[in-house]
């Protein structure tokens, strides 16, 4: 019995791999899609070759200045709409300084007028062939720089009415502080001949402080030492006469603060002046000196204004019973979050309020 071999077949290979156009488009394809990706960007998009003629233009593109694809496609960027887009700025931009974040430019848009465009550029290079595109986008900023202009002009609207209204409190003020004066001399009972000079220092007072604080644009930081300086002259001129030789010196650290802030330390500031020239030098002619300091450090500041007066003793002092200056500065102390102390000894008086747990050397008159 024979055994006949069955023939072996001879051996095929798997196709494991799928046909490389599968994965890879070609050219055509690859170009359509990329057209029509550029047809859905919302923003005017303009692909430029390297000598800035038109490659394609977007539906967006098209829809704003009112043109065909015929009527863009080839043509030099900068002849497109009769011209609009010849500016010598922007041919040196998009042919020196590509990538080109932002340029702003002038175009007047078919049937809505001049508007202002925004435009950003990119450089592509092709691998093949090193060729150049250029992407342009579009985008009108027209309202947005409306807007801003109009804010522009509320913001100076605002800032003339500010000044107008401190010129006007000013002038208000002064009239108040006039009436006052004169009401004090007329009126026989000297009790109410003190209330009323003393309203008029604080109505004084108040005047400088805004006096002062007018010199600066609304929600702009205050530099304090030149304002206490400022501030302190005022008070001397207004409030001592010139009979009485006390003075008052300013020493403040560089350092700026808030309006608000410069306002409270202001009103403090001239209270505690108004009481030391009040209570400290009791004769006429007595020399005083009033220090009015202002120290900083990084765990927080302290205001001290502090003579060499009278003084009182410890004593004297638990059994003195608040008036309205000292009302006024603990409410104005609580505003900046601040606590008040009192030393008073035979060698004056001297006031802090201080904000934060710092330790300084407490200022005195000398």
């Amino acid at each position: 019995m024979r055994t006949q071999f069955q023939p072996v077949p001879p051996f095929r290979a798997h196709k494991l791999a799928a046909p490389a156009d599968r994965y890879f488009p070609k050219f055509d394809e690859a170009r359509a899609l990329a057209e029509a990706i550029v047809e859905t960007i919302r923003e005017p998009l303009l692909v430029l070759d390297e000598e800035l003629c038109v490659v394609t233009a977007n539906r967006s593109f098209r829809r704003m200045f009112k043109v065909g694809r015929r009527e863009v496609q080839g043509r030099p960027f900068y002849a497109l709409g009769g011209g609009r887009w010849n500016i010598p700025e922007l041919r040196f931009l998009l042919a020196n300084v590509l990538p080109m974040d932002v340029c702003e430019v002038e175009a007047d848009v078919p049937e809505v007028g001049r508007r202002t465009m925004q435009l950003n550029a990119r450089k592509l290079f092709h691998e093949c062939n090193d060729r150049a595109l250029v992407l342009l986008t579009i985008e009108d900023i027209s309202e947005r720089r409306a807007g801003e202009r109009q804010t522009a002009e509320l913001l100076h609207q605002k800032e003339t009415l500010l000044e107008e209204m401190q010129h006007r409190i000013a002038n208000s003020l002064q009239i108040i502080a006039s009436i006052l004066l004169m009401k004090a001399r007329a009126v026989q009972s000297e009790e109410a001949r003190l209330y009323l000079k003393d309203t008029h220092q604080r109505i004084m007072s108040v005047a400088a402080v805004q006096q002062q604080l007018g010199i600066a644009r609304h929600g702009e930081q205050i530099e304090l030492a030149p304002y206490l300086s400022q501030l302190c002259e005022t008070l001397a001129a207004s409030l001592i006469g010139v009979s009485r030789p006390i003075s008052i010196r300013a020493q403040a650290d560089e350092v700026k603060v808030s309006s608000a802030a410069a306002v409270s330390i202001g009103l403090i500031v001239t209270e505690l002046v108004i009481n030391a020239l009040k209570h400290a030098f009791v004769a006429d002619t007595a020399a005083g000196l009033i220090v009015v300091a202002y120290e900083v450090a990084e765990s927080g500041w302290r205001l001290t204004v502090s003579d060499d007066g009278i003084g009182k003793s410890e004593g004297h002092m638990d059994k003195a019973s608040p008036g309205l200056g000292t009302g006024i500065v603990e409410a104005l102390a609580r505003q900046l979050e601040g606590r008040v102390n009192i030393s008073m000894g035979s060698g004056g008086t001297t006031v802090s309020i201080t904000h934060g747990m710092i330790s300084f050397r407490l200022p005195h008159a000398a």
